[in-house]
């Protein structure tokens, strides 16, 4: 047995002094709430909407590109015509807030709104006699949309002239919006630019007095969800391809202006709020109802994975939003900023007489290109100082003008066709 240890010896001073660990603690305080970041960019103003023009004083001619540089580009943001075009789609948006589609019928609605949509009805029977070719498996666009853009070119004089416009000027006008809102006849693909076409055709039918002011609830609500199922139409039979796909970081392949009017429609909504989106039970019982829950609910059944987080990462990131009043914001700032500032969704848009670019633009002719049905490239105009012209290049989302992008529709609709009646539906990406 060890003898005891002998510590009398040892200087009480030598000894170390227990440290109050107290003293050393941190103090336990309240966590201070982060702070949002906020948006430095102001929410765009809807502005006054101008009085139609006298049209007996506007010498109409087909509508060719004029934002051919970004100082033409420069030139239109300054200009009365980018004001125009911001009170109007802002005007469709401000005039459905809280208001769901179910709440305007088309008894509610002007002559001049039904027969706008009975001249949709018109191009959806045109569809259907229009038939897809036999490609075999290919995702890429059919040619037989073309069939179905030359049988529309044909019809649409007539289709105007129900609503009151029978000059074969103003019909050529008129109508090149029109045709262009279903797509691009040489490179088969559709976009935003084709989406906004649709918009300023009905621009164009309000500067002729065709429609007014107080249809905008009507052709929100009605025209344009007729539109957008019109196009689901189009894009499933002939394989539309993106328009510079954004891929998985844009909101949506094809449409942006769903989003807009949708989150208008739900600003104030009582108990829908934006995480709603990942709720199939919502989305399918309130989808028809919101432009913005059924465009989700169509971006979910067209793409082969399930879960916004992987097909729409910038849908699922805007979902965490505390209320539709902040997405209402964002989507102004992102259509000024991603659609009227962007070149290269701006380059492809047509100037005419009822909505006219300003002195200084350049001109098509002036510079030998070809026009915008027959430019088989979908990159960047851009005309340097030594005349050059350069069509190829990327964009702030890193698309490539010279790559063709399958259509998620057609992938789909492929994918329906393999699996047959039995299939399993989407698959899942694994852990998700």
């Amino acid at each position: 047995m060890p003898a005891p240890t002998d510590t009398s010896s040892v200087p009480s001073n030598s000894i170390p002094a227990i440290p109050n660990l107290r003293d050393r603690l941190p103090k336990l305080e309240p966590r201070r709430r982060r702070q949002e970041s906020s948006n430095s960019l102001p929410i765009p103003e809807t502005p006054k909407l101008p009085v139609p023009p006298d049209s007996s004083t506007l010498k109409f001619r087909t509508p060719t590109r004029r934002i051919l540089s970004k100082e033409d580009h420069d030139l239109f943001l300054s200009s009365p015509t980018y004001n125009l075009l911001l009170s109007f789609v802002f005007g469709l948006a401000d005039a459905v807030v809280d208001t769901p589609v179910s709440a305007v019928a088309r008894g509610d609605v002007s002559p001049a709104v039904n027969t706008i949509l009975d001249i949709l009805d018109k191009v959806d029977d045109t569809v259907d006699r229009s038939p897809p070719e036999d490609q075999g498996d290919s995702r890429f666009g059919n040619k037989g949309f073309r069939d179905f853009l030359d049988l529309a070119a044909e019809e649409h004089p007539l289709w105007h002239n129900q609503l009151g416009i029978t000059s074969p000027e103003v019909i050529s006008e008129v109508s090149t919006y029109l045709l262009q809102a279903f797509g691009n006849r040489t490179r088969i693909d559709y976009g935003s630019g084709h989406e906004l076409n649709f918009i300023v055709w009905l621009l164009c039918l309000y500067q002729l007095g065709v429609v007014k002011a107080n249809d905008f609830r009507g052709l929100t609500l009605l025209v344009f969800t007729r539109y957008l199922t019109l196009m689901r139409h189009i894009q499933s039979t002939y394989y539309l391809e993106p328009a510079g796909s954004h891929g998985v970081w844009g909101l949506d392949d094809y449409q942006f202006l769903p989003f807009l009017f949708g989150a208008s429609q739900l600003l104030h909504h009582p108990f829908i709020r934006p995480l709603a989106i990942h709720q199939n039970l919502i989305l399918e019982e309130y989808g028809k109802d919101y432009m913005y829950l059924g465009q989700v609910n169509f971006v979910n059944s067209v793409k082969n994975v399930e879960g916004l987080r992987w097909h729409s990462p910038m849908l699922d990131d805007i979902s965490a939003a505390k209320n539709w009043e902040k997405i209402e914001g964002g989507m102004r700032r992102m259509f000024v900023a991603e659609v009227l500032k962007k070149l290269p969704v701006m380059q492809h848009f047509l100037f005419g007489s009822l909505v006219p670019a300003v002195d200084g633009m350049s001109k098509e002719e002036d510079l030998d290109l070809p026009s915008e049905e027959m430019e088989d490239e979908g990159g960047e105009v851009v005309v340097m100082q030594d005349g050059m012209r350069h069509v190829h290049s990327n964009n702030s989302w890193g698309d490539c003008c010279g790559i063709k992008v399958p259509s998620s529709i057609a992938a789909a609709q492929e994918m329906r066709k393999r699996m047959g009646a039995s299939g399993q539906g989407l698959r899942r990406i694994p852990f998700d």
